[in-house]
């Protein structure tokens, strides 16, 4: 009896995280349109999903394509942690 009921719920749990995702995306256009948001926070929000997009396509399997992704965007974090900290030594520096 249970092995009937566990298809459908990975299947409605599956559905409810995708319907989750485009409302997300929705509320965000919206807040786009009506001048909320910047977009380019919306933007550097997106940057990891295109990431993934992009390897994926390119690469054999998205399993790959998602751990390649991690490394990126920690690259991504260490470079912008240099970055900031670089600029606030030369500030600090020159002021």
């Amino acid at each position: 009896m249970s092995n009937v009921i566990l298809p459908i719920a990975l299947w409605a749990a599956i559905g409810l995280a995708g319907l989750s995702v485009l409302v997300m995306g929705l509320s965000g256009l919206r807040s786009v349109w009506y001048g909320k948001v910047q977009p380019l926070t919306i933007a550097i929000i997106a940057i990891p999903g295109v990431v993934v997009v992009v390897l994926g396509l390119t690469m054999e399997t998205w399993v790959q394509a998602g751990i390649y992704t991690l490394v990126t965007m920690f690259a991504l974090l260490l470079l912008g942690m240099v970055a900031t900290g670089l600029r606030q030594a030369f500030q600090s520096a020159f002021s």
